[in-house]
């Protein structure tokens, strides 16, 4: 399964007033496991950022202008999230930046290039109903380390909210390795049709002694021995199976 957390710094909080993206960055899961790919990308926005959103991640107008427009990366963006699970926090501000600045470009919305988006903070209200929900919080929930988090930081953010899905969803770890070794264990049965198994039936002490076993669980359970109702071929009433929960 590969799974893409992504993340945006913005000059402002509204794309519908004109604000546009200064920072987006994505890192990779396969299998639940970091790869170690990344997408990373400051971007010119050709406008002045908010004050307020200046003092959140510090990217000023003199560092970004010799960046490339999000015109000019779109096309890596969308190679790296092709055929992948998006995961994002308070996804519902990213996408519609990101829907923004495709549609500047006369392209689609974001979900007709991947195959789903996941809100992290939608999960972590589910998780934590009536709780602080933010990345910081989250990060302090489950332990994990947040220290280099001064401003705030596409990149960092993304590898953090990474580490932060992955501990809220880590029951999900067991169906994975399920998932993962299904195709072997059937690679594995499928040698051994052509293998010539040597069935070795009991002697008749031997089943003597096994009917002798049954009739002992038999007499000490009121006769409600499950073997000796199969061995026998009886079928098992509701009514005698009720009695025998009860002893």
């Amino acid at each position: 399964m590969r799974q893409i957390v992504l993340d945006t710094e913005t000059t402002g909080l509204e794309y519908k007033l004109g604000h546009r993206i200064v920072e987006i960055a994505a890192v990779e899961l396969c299998n639940r496991q970091f790869t170690g790919n990344h997408f990373h990308y400051y971007l010119n926005p050709e406008r002045e950022s908010d004050e307020g959103a200046l003092q959140v991640h510090g990217l000023t107008t003199e560092f970004l202008k010799d960046k490339p427009r999000f015109h000019e990366v779109y096309k890596e963006l969308l190679n790296f999230i092709n055929d992948s699970e998006l995961i994002i926090h308070n996804a519902p501000f990213d996408v519609g930046f990101l829907n923004h600045e495709l549609g500047l470009i006369s392209l689609k919305t974001l979900n007709n290039y991947c195959l789903s988006i996941t809100d992290t903070l939608k999960l972590a209200k589910e998780f934590h109903p009536g709780k602080r929900n933010n990345l910081d919080a989250l990060c302090e929930r489950y332990s994990i380390d947040n220290s280099k988090r001064t401003l705030h930081g596409a990149l960092l953010d993304a590898e953090l909210l990474a580490e932060v899905y992955l501990a809220m969803t880590r029951g999900q770890e067991s169906l994975l390795i399920e998932l993962e070794y299904v195709e072997p264990i059937q690679q594995a049965l499928g040698k051994l049709d052509n293998v010539n198994i040597r069935i070795i039936e009991a002697t008749a002490e031997e089943y003597a002694q096994h009917l002798m076993v049954l009739e002992n669980i038999s007499r000490e359970s009121n006769n409600n021995c499950l073997w000796s109702r199969l061995e026998t071929g009886n079928p098992i009433d509701a009514k005698s199976q009720r009695r025998g929960n009860l002893n």
